[in-house]
């Protein structure tokens, strides 16, 4: 009878889980999590911590000095643990926020409250747009639904985005979480996505929004590659490369964006791992950078290289490294368990620790979490009616579109016009796919737009996957090549997903996957009007086929581009939107997968060896496509209207280069004060459609210190009408723009011929002293 009791409650309770999780009513929902609630505890409107109007300073210290030692420790790790003699309840740090509020972190739920999320393209499509107030802007979004979730008990104010981590080699299966390969680039995005999230309304620069994480730090881009993975990688990577390459979109993370944190990452480099080594850590994001938040490691990092990379004989000693070295928290479980092994043992001082939860307490107190009641606080009022608004969506479907890159596209081809084109043949194993769209890290999106919908809403449409995935180890050649034969154009959506690119998954191969090049050429030659290839993807594709085959008219790259990306595919092919995507990264022939072994962290190349070197900047190989590549609808012209042709350098007296032949000079506070330009173009839209352009200023330096063949200095967003035409100005700092870094990571001022590029246009600059 006991036991029929037991079954019969067992099945009630089931039923009272599942109408609280339908109705959005489980425990922990409706309200936010927060400390000093004076309502409930009116105690606690005592303590100096609980007080708004003092210092952060000051509340952290007077925080600190009541805890004991293993109420700290339990203030170490991401599930932060309670102190109800305090007030503190439980705080879950990690929730994820890369292109839109995400469930991948325990700290953020949906339910039927809040069901979803807005779902941005991937981070690397994004990028595309090139336009830093659309990185800003998502980012304000963002935070605003992360708030929204916030205040009814769904979500965090702690958010481990965004992954700034240079994309070195196509086949890093992480490339679609990143702004690409060059450092400017990912540097602005780091800023603005950044600010975005964290900048609040009132302008309040000492409070935040939500706090945003840049990771991993750093030089991390390898995964899981023919048999070498990321928790046992050590990179070998010289001074130069890291400070020229690696380091700048973190370092621009923290002085340009104000961060709030910092990830250090699982793989060692030059034999420390990241989240072990003082330099890196205290030294450069805590001094040089002087972080104004908390450094945490990724996951089970610590772990990792105790139990996998053997750095440290105890995990006490790990433990104590890591603190030591200036990490404040620890994604995982691991400072709970040791911490206090390494404080009997001598390891590290209790005052270690103190500093360590004075810096994660401080972002805490930024945020308002000890300030009482959100309600009564700015951002109080925000709930489920901010989350997935019209407006929010829109700009999804805008950041798409903004992002779309057209490759190829022989004259006359796209845009296709609507009332000519009566029937459509939709094919691939993307076209119409939900969840692929948006990439990993995501959430659940408010609503999916997939290619096939998109397309189908402007025109007769039929439709045939041609291949049961993406991985496409069988193309269904017949049925494809039979609609393509009969329709008036037809759409090819190929390219990739998370199981052929994603976090622990390389790639070995460039090419499409499987059978899809095959699908694509039957079907180019079976078919009766212009074909468009679709490409969705994180990382670039050796389609060099396509681009030489007449039958194929066009070539779109849409990244992963989020719920709306249906709908932005078919606002261009359908020419309601004038493409002006650019390349974020090169796409490379399958023969430098072939030669080029992924694990090589050099950047330039080594003729004595045949490394051909890495990124547009370095590498002199061949490509497919190339950073920077896009097409538009519309031709854009450019006329220099003011350029200097040479600049002087100011030399203090006595300076070496007065009396001997320079090269280079070091970039000095006296030297570079005021030193710079201004670089005035005109550009005008020649074609008759109007729609935005990305004006590109590269130089390519003098060849010293093995210096860049050619990077980015600078980029501008003109939206022009047809005919229009618009200056653009760039402000060109000599010693900021116009140096390199030498061999020894030193920062020079080359001198000599520069060469400034802005499309086919080229201006020699003479830098002297």
């Amino acid at each position: 009878m006991a036991s029929a009791c037991s079954a019969q409650l067992l099945c009630f309770n089931i039923l009272v889980f599942i109408f609280f999780c339908f109705t959005g009513r489980v425990s922990g929902q409706g309200s936010p999590v927060y400390a000093c609630d004076t309502a409930a505890n009116p105690g606690v409107a005592s303590f100096k911590f609980c007080n708004p109007a003092a210092g952060v300073a000051e509340r952290v210290t007077d925080l600190v000095g009541r805890l004991t030692l293993p109420e700290k420790i339990g203030f170490l790790v991401n599930a932060a643990g309670s102190v109800s003699r305090l007030g503190i309840p439980k705080y879950e740090w990690w929730s994820e926020a890369l292109h839109g509020v995400s469930n991948v972190g325990p700290g953020t739920h949906f339910s039927s409250l809040v069901p979803g999320a807005t779902s941005f393209p991937q981070v690397i499509l994004t990028a595309a747009s090139f336009n830093v107030s659309l990185f800003e802007a998502i980012g304000k979004v963002v935070s605003t639904e992360a708030r929204a979730m916030y205040n009814v008990g769904l979500a965090g104010l702690t958010y481990w985005s965004p992954n700034v981590n240079i994309v070195r080699d196509p086949r890093w299966g992480r490339a679609q979480e990143t702004p690409g390969e060059d450092p400017l680039l990912t540097s602005k995005y780091a800023a603005g996505y950044v600010r975005g999230l964290q900048q609040r309304d009132d302008g309040d620069t000492q409070r935040l929004k939500v706090a945003a994480c840049c990771k991993h730090y750093t030089a991390y881009d390898v995964d899981n590659w023919k048999g070498v993975d990321r928790y046992h990688f050590n990179a070998i990577v010289t001074k130069q490369d890291m400070d020229d390459t690696f380091q700048p979109p973190f370092k621009s993370c923290v002085l340009d964006g104000n961060v709030a944190s910092v990830m250090c990452s699982y793989n060692q480099v030059n034999g420390k791992p990241t989240c072990a080594d003082p330099d890196l850590l205290a030294g450069v994001i805590r001094g040089q950078w002087k972080l104004n938040g908390y450094i945490v490691s990724d996951c089970d990092s610590l772990d990792v290289f105790f139990n996998s990379q053997h750095y440290t004989k105890t995990p006490e000693e790990a433990a104590a490294k890591a603190l030591l070295a200036g990490l404040d928290l620890n994604c995982g479980s691991f400072l709970g368990k040791y911490t206090n092994g390494a404080v009997k043992q001598g390891l590290v001082n209790e005052s270690v620790i103190d500093k360590a939860i004075s810096n994660n307490f401080a972002t805490l107190m930024r945020l308002g979490f000890f300030d009482g009641n959100p309600s009564k606080q700015l951002y109080g009022k925000l709930g489920p009616k901010d989350v997935c608004t019209p407006a929010n969506q829109e700009l999804a479907r805008e950041a798409a579109r903004q992002g779309t890159v057209l490759l190829k596209n022989t004259a006359g081809s796209l845009p296709l016009s609507v009332t000519a084109i009566k029937s459509l043949a939709v094919i691939g194993p993307n076209a119409n796919v939900t969840h692929t769209m948006i990439g990993n890290y995501e959430g659940i999106p408010c609503k999916y737009v997939t290619p096939l919908q998109g397309l189908t809403a402007s025109v007769q449409t039929t439709y045939a996957p041609g291949c049961a995935n993406p991985a496409c180890s069988t193309a269904q050649v017949d049925d494809a090549k039979k609609i393509a034969a009969s329709a008036d154009a037809t759409v090819l959506v190929m390219g990739a997903d998370q199981s052929i690119e994603a976090e622990s998954l390389d790639r070995i191969d460039l090419t499409l996957p499987g059978q899809q090049q095959l699908l694509v050429t039957q079907v180019a030659n079976a078919s009766k009007g212009p074909v468009i290839l679709v490409i969705m993807s994180g990382g670039g594709m050796d389609v060099q086929f396509a681009k030489d085959n007449d039958k194929i008219s066009s070539i779109l790259w849409i990244g992963y581009p989020g719920e709306a990306g249906g709908a932005a595919l078919a606002d261009v092919i359908f020419g309601r939107y004038n493409p002006s995507g650019r390349l974020p990264l090169s796409w490379y022939p399958q023969s430098y997968a072939d030669k080029v072994n992924m694990t090589n962290m050099n950047m330039r190349p080594d003729p004595a060896t045949g490394y051909p070197g890495r990124t547009y900047r370095f590498y002199t190989g061949p490509t497919v496509y190339t950073f920077g590549d896009g097409l538009s609808f519309s031709d854009f012209k450019h006329r220099l209207v003011q350029a200097p042709k040479a600049v002087s350098v100011p030399l203090e007296e006595g300076h070496v280069c007065r009396s001997s032949v320079c090269k280079s000079i070091d970039v000095a506070e006296q030297t570079c004060a005021n030193l710079g330009f201004n670089l005035l173009l005109r550009v005008r839209n020649i074609g008759k459609m109007g729609g935005s352009h990305t004006v590109f200023l590269f130089s390519s330096p003098p060849s010293v210190h093995n210096s860049p063949q050619k990077h980015l200095l600078g980029f501008e967003k003109i939206s022009l009408a047809p005919k229009g035409e618009g200056l653009v100005q760039f402000k060109v700092d000599v010693c900021k723009d116009l140096s390199v870094v030498d061999e020894l990571g030193n920062r020079k001022v080359a001198l000599g011929q520069h060469v400034l590029h802005v499309g086919s246009l080229k201006h020699s600059l003479n830098l002297r002293i």
